[in-house]
């Protein structure tokens, strides 16, 4: 009994193999629109935070606009005419900005050479220490100031150098006459500087502290086993661990370097000490606020502000250059 046979194709006839191509990529906004479905819980967390910026960060910058405009109050709230650079040429030609502008300068390098190096430093200090009480307890008092109100910090302040103060108490004991110190112009900067490195040092040692808790604890066996003892540990293991942290908090501080303290400038300093004490921040407050010259204030205002913008984005090119590290 014969077998049908099957006769065999020619090649190059037969059907190509099904093959199953790869399955369409979603695009970037169905991926989007998909993880929003999924994690909003977690962008609700943004709304408010986004909503206090808009309105109290994003919306005032509109005002800016009577920096050229002739702003009369009870008139237009975006000024009656325009003047252009009328009152850039007016702070430009004012001996007083000219003054506050320096004092500005030097309590701006002086806040930032004293009071950045001093929280880590400090954190340093509390790493080393291997006793948890007494860890807490430097933590818990080094924290205290920092949730102090201005107010208090400067009343403190001003007590303690009043002229009958435990300050000029102590000088008494070792003969030397009373300093009137919240009046003399060449003490306030060591005043001002002094109290910020006092309320802010425990506070600022919170983000090194956390920084330090990322190093990696091998690092520090290689070196030991190198024969570094605990300052080489820390100069070669340690800050470069942490300069991620150092060198971000740098540029922040950088960014706000014009904008010295405000209030508490307000409540230390008096006509006395204005030679050294008065910045532009509370120049602006007397020229807007008590002599109603908003649209010459404005102006002022502006050019802090653009001058903050060059130092931050000026501070953040040269740390991405030099060490690789950045805002953005």
């Amino acid at each position: 009994m014969s077998t049908p046979t099957r006769s065999a194709s020619p090649p190059g006839t037969e059907d190509p193999p099904a093959t199953a191509g790869p399955p369409p990529r979603p695009t970037a906004r169905a991926g989007r629109r998909r993880t929003l479905r999924r994690e909003w819980q977690l962008y609700s967390l943004a709304v408010l935070p986004l909503l206090f910026f808009l309105v109290f960060r994003y919306l005032p910058m509109i005002g800016n606009v009577i920096a050229f405009r002739r702003f009369e109050p009870g008139g237009s709230l975006f000024g009656e005419s325009w003047v252009g650079l009328r009152y850039v040429r007016m702070f430009l030609s004012d001996p007083t900005f000219w003054q506050v502008f320096r004092n500005t300068l030097w309590l701006g390098g002086l806040t930032l050479v004293c009071c950045f190096p001093v929280p880590i430093v400090l954190a340093l200090l509390l790493n080393e220490v291997r006793r948890r009480s007494l860890k807490r307890f430097v933590q818990s008092v080094s924290y205290l100031p920092h949730f102090l109100s201005i107010v208090i910090v400067a009343g403190v302040t001003l007590q303690m150098l009043a002229s009958d103060g435990p300050v000029n108490h102590l000088l008494g004991w070792f003969g030397h006459d009373p300093v009137r110190f919240a009046q003399e112009p060449g003490w306030f900067r060591t005043i001002f500087v002094g109290s910020e490195i006092w309320q802010t040092a425990g506070w600022g040692t919170i983000l090194y502290l956390a920084a330090l808790t990322t190093v990696d604890e091998d690092l520090y066996e290689a070196a030991r086993i190198d024969g570094a003892n605990r300052w080489r540990q820390i100069w070669h293991v340690t800050l470069p661990g942490i300069r991620p942290t150092m060198i971000t908090l740098l540029i922040l501080n950088i960014g706000t370097f014009m904008a010295v303290g405000f209030e508490k400038i307000l409540l230390l300093y008096n006509p006395l000490t204005y030679p050294t004490a008065d910045v532009i921040s509370t120049y602006l407050y007397r020229a807007g606020v008590e002599s109603n010259s908003f649209s010459y204030a404005a102006a002022i205002g502006l050019f802090e502000a653009v001058i903050g913008l060059v130092l931050i984005a000026s501070a953040n090119q040269l740390s991405r250059r030099t060490v690789g590290t950045s805002l953005w």
